[in-house]
């Protein structure tokens, strides 16, 4: 008898959220990434070590027995929620999450020692496609020969500050070093600073093969980038509404608060249940993805198809709501409006998630 799954916070969630928020508050604030994303180092490097290797948040997804911390992907979605509302430059999504998952799915000796560098903290890896690149759909332009791998990827994401880049190709999923020769990075104009994009060539590159199939490993890693991304989404939209109405309130016109307005209350209004609804689904794909259920699929495509336009409106809500103050660079809102436009065609789009799961419900268009 199947049993409903508990969406709540544990006690060790919690716990969890607490920590991580507080080391964001101390080392994250507002004035901080924007003055970062100003420069040509946009990753904060020194609070990745804090929450890789101080931490020990990039093994939460690892087991054990391999380095990491054996939690589940609840775990890692909390820290995600706390990431998305500080819109934090770090590549936790992209190594903590997408490479680890593509290491998880691969069962070579190589891939597991890879596997344990990841979780320390000290190396970061990460998948050489595109990130508007979706499960199930053909990416990249890589070939490999002899071990030598050749071809290029553009749109990677955080390929700057990448050790290592795990890379699909038609032979397997290989790891290139992203030192060795033959390998060069190419930053490329990104709307969203804090989580910038590259390209990535390879002209005869030595890769070790990490397994002779690409195909599931990505697509694991991939549902799994989705599935998470929709925590980061709702760190977001949680972070907008909470500044928003702290906004309304305390913003005077005609002697009164502007939050008084009966129009102003109605779209908060509305914010907050969508920002309930995207708890609602990002629960659900965390638990979905925990427990590997028979539905994660479906939990994950609904998720992303529903989060990913809730956190665009509530960033131009909030926008829109700020008034003047809104529409200044010195002001935090358009980190927030650049993340939630980036996510929003990161690992599919909101019409890529709702086409797949019209096929998984076999619903599709006549």
């Amino acid at each position: 008898m199947s049993t409903q799954p508990d969406l709540l916070y544990s006690e060790e969630e919690e716990a969890l959220r607490s920590a991580v928020r507080d080391l964001l508050a101390d080392h994250c604030g507002a004035a901080a990434v924007l003055a970062r994303v100003e420069t040509d180092e946009p990753h904060d490097r020194a609070l990745w070590k804090n929450l890789a290797e101080s931490m020990g948040l990039a093994g939460l997804l690892v087991p054990e027995e391999h380095g990491g911390q054996g939690a589940s992907h609840r775990e890692a979605a909390v820290v995600l929620e706390e990431l998305g509302r500080a819109v934090a430059p770090v590549p936790y999504l992209t190594s903590a999450v997408i490479a680890t998952e593509a290491l998880l799915g691969s069962d070579t000796d190589e891939a597991r020692t890879l596997l344990a560098s990841l979780a320390s903290g000290r190396t970061v890896g990460t998948l050489a496609v595109p990130l508007s690149a979706a499960s199930g759909r053909k990416f990249g332009d890589v070939r490999a020969a002899g071990g030598e791998l050749t071809g290029r990827v553009t749109a990677v994401a955080d390929a700057g500050a990448a050790d290592v880049f795990l890379v699909p190709t038609a032979s397997g999923l290989f790891a290139v070093d992203a030192t060795a020769d033959g390998v060069s990075v190419e930053a490329q104009i990104s709307f969203d600073r804090t989580r910038p994009l590259a390209a990535v060539t390879f002209a005869g590159a030595a890769g070790r093969l990490l397994t002779d199939d690409a195909a599931p490993a990505v697509r694991r890693a991939l549902r799994a980038g989705a599935g998470l991304l929709v925590s980061e989404q709702l760190g977001l939209t949680d972070w907008l509404l909470t500044e928003t109405v702290r906004y309304t309130r305390e913003r005077n016109q005609f002697n009164r608060p502007v939050g008084s307005f009966q129009s102003l209350k109605h779209r908060l209004a509305q914010l907050w249940l969508e920002v309930v609804n995207t708890r609602a689904v990002a629960r659900n794909a965390a638990d979905a993805l925990a427990t590997a259920g028979d539905d994660t699929d479906i939990a994950v495509a609904v998720a992303q198809a529903y989060a990913a336009p809730v956190a665009v409106r509530a960033a131009e809500e909030a926008l829109q709501l700020h008034g003047g103050i809104g529409m200044t660079w010195e002001h935090p809102i358009h980190l927030y409006l650049k993340r939630a436009k980036a996510d929003s065609i990161a690992l599919g789009t909101a019409g890529r998630h709702r086409e797949e799961l019209a096929e998984l419900a076999d619903l599709r268009a006549p």
